[in-house]
C-alpha cells in the first residue's frame, strides 16, 4: 500500500520561522488545517505545535479536533449552511460569515446552547468569493449588532483562492479602514482584522502591512514553505514536509510507442507519441498508487532521471531512465507533492498515513531570510 509521511521535525522548523515572524510583527495566527482532512495522527501533530487556534472548511473536521483538544479554539473559515447552525455552534468557537439569515439561525442555535458564538464578518475586497459588499457593510454590522448571543470579533477578507486577486497594501489599509468606520458610528471595538493568509505573507517582508492587520490564517507556507504570491520558495523553509512512497509492483523494459488502434483512455484522452520513439524502449516501472489517490500531474520522483509517463486508476507508470538507484520489483519510490497532490491522498482511503520524527538539520532563520529579502 502506498503511503504519506508528515516529517514532524520539519513541520516545527516552518511552525517556529513563521511564529518568529508574526511575533516580530505584533500578529497573531492560526492554523489552517483543511489539507489534513480530519486525520487524528497528524492532526495531533498540529496540536503540539500549538493549540491555540485551528481553522478548518469542514465541520466534521472541527469535531475531530474538539474531541482531541477541547480547550482548542477552533474557527470554520467559511459561510455556514444555515442548516448546520446547530454543530457549527457546538463545534466551531469563530465562523466566517456574510448572511444575515445565517447568523440569525446562528444566534437561535447560540441561544439555546447558552453560548456566546463569535464570529467574523467577511468582506469582500475584489476576489469575488465571499465576502459582504462594502456599501452594505454598515448596515449588516448594526443587523448582526442587534443578534443575541452573537459577538462580532473580527472582519476578514479572502484573496487569491478563486480569481487570483492579490492582496495589497492599499487594500489591506481599505480593509483597516471598514473597522475604524465601524466602530466611530458604533461605538462597538472590533479586536481583529483577520486580513492575512499564506498569500499575504510576503507583504510582511516588504513592510506593506498596514497598521491594524493583525491575524492570519495560513496553511500552505506553513506545510509548504511557499511564498504564495511570487509563486516561489520561501529561503529558511522546508518543501518536503509531505512525501509520497509507492512500491514497484512489475518494472521491465518495454517499447516507448504502444501498439494497435488507439481510442480514448479512462480519462477521456488520446495519447500522442513521437514517432521519433518508434523502435526505441526504455526500463519502465509501476508503483502502486493511482488517479484514484493522487494528479500524477502535482507529484515528482526524489530521484533523479525518473519520468513519470502516465497513470490509471490503481497504477502509476514510470520511465526509470539509467535506473541510478538499481531498483527492483518490491523497492519504494518516494516523491515530492505539491498542495493539491497532499489534499487529494490525504482524501484517499487507499493511501496509509505514516509520521515521520527524525532529526533534520536546521535551516535559515526567519531574520536572516529577512535580511536577504
Amino acid at each position: 500500500m502506498s503511503f504519506i509521511t508528515l516529517h514532524s521535525t520539519k513541520l516545527r522548523h516552518n511552525y517556529k520561522v513563521l511564529n518568529q515572524v508574526f511575533a516580530q510583527n505584533k500578529i497573531e495566527w492560526a492554523i489552517v488545517a483543511k489539507l489534513l482532512c480530519g486525520n487524528e495522527k497528524f492532526l495531533q501533530i498540529l496540536l503540539n505545535l500549538s493549540d491555540k487556534e485551528i481553522c478548518d472548511s469542514r465541520l466534521s473536521n472541527l469535531k475531530t479536533i474538539k474531541k482531541l483538544s477541547p480547550e482548542t479554539q477552533t474557527i470554520y473559515i467559511k459561510p455556514p449552511a444555515k442548516r448546520l447552525a446547530k454543530s457549527i455552534v457546538e463545534f466551531a468557537d469563530v465562523s466566517f460569515n456574510t448572511e444575515i439569515a445565517t447568523l440569525e439561525a446562528l444566534s437561535e442555535e447560540a441561544v439555546k446552547q447558552n453560548k456566546i458564538h463569535r464570529v467574523v464578518l467577511m468582506v469582500e475586497m475584489g476576489e469575488l468569493r465571499e465576502g459582504i459588499m462594502a456599501l452594505n457593510l454598515m448596515q449588516f454590522y448594526d443587523e448582526v449588532l442587534a443578534l443575541p448571543n452573537i459577538e462580532v470579533v473580527g472582519l476578514g477578507t479572502n484573496l487569491n483562492c478563486l480569481n487570483g486577486i492579490l492582496p495589497d497594501e492599499k487594500k489591506l489599509y481599505k480593509l483597516n479602514r471598514f473597522k475604524e468606520i465601524i466602530e466611530e458610528n458604533s461605538g462597538e471595538k472590533i479586536p481583529y482584522i483577520s486580513g492575512g493568509s499564506s498569500v499575504t505573507i510576503p507583504l510582511i517582508f516588504k513592510n506593506e502591512i498596514p497598521f491594524g492587520i493583525n491575524h492570519f490564517r495560513v496553511g500552505e507556507t506553513l506545510f509548504f514553505g511557499t511564498n504564495v504570491y511570487e509563486d516561489s520558495l520561501i529561503t529558511g523553509m522546508y518543501q518536503d514536509v509531505f512525501t509520497l512512497t509507492a512500491e514497484i509492483i512489475e518494472m521491465q523494459q518495454k517499447p516507448n510507442i504502444p501498439s494497435g488502434t488507439a481510442g480514448t483512455n479512462l480519462t477521456g484522452e488520446t495519447p500522442t507519441f513521437s514517432e521519433q520513439e518508434r523502435g526505441k524502449s526504455s526500463l519502465r516501472a509501476i508503483v502502486d498508487v493511482g488517479l484514484l489517490d493522487i494528479d500524477h500531474k502535482d507529484i515528482s520522483a526524489m530521484i533523479p532521471g525518473i519520468e513519470i509517463i502516465g497513470a490509471s486508476s490503481d497504477m502509476l507508470i514510470l520511465d526509470l531512465g539509467e535506473n541510478s538507484e538499481n531498483l527492483e520489483v518490491g523497492d519504494t519510490i518516494d516523491f515530492s507533492m505539491n498542495y493539491m497532490a497532499v489534499l487529494r491522498a490525504m482524501n484517499s482511503d487507499y493511501v496509509d498515513k505514516k509520521v515521520d520524527g527524525e532529526m533534520i538539520p536546521l535551516l535559515n532563520t526567519a531574520n536572516e531570510y529577512l535580511c536577504l529579502n
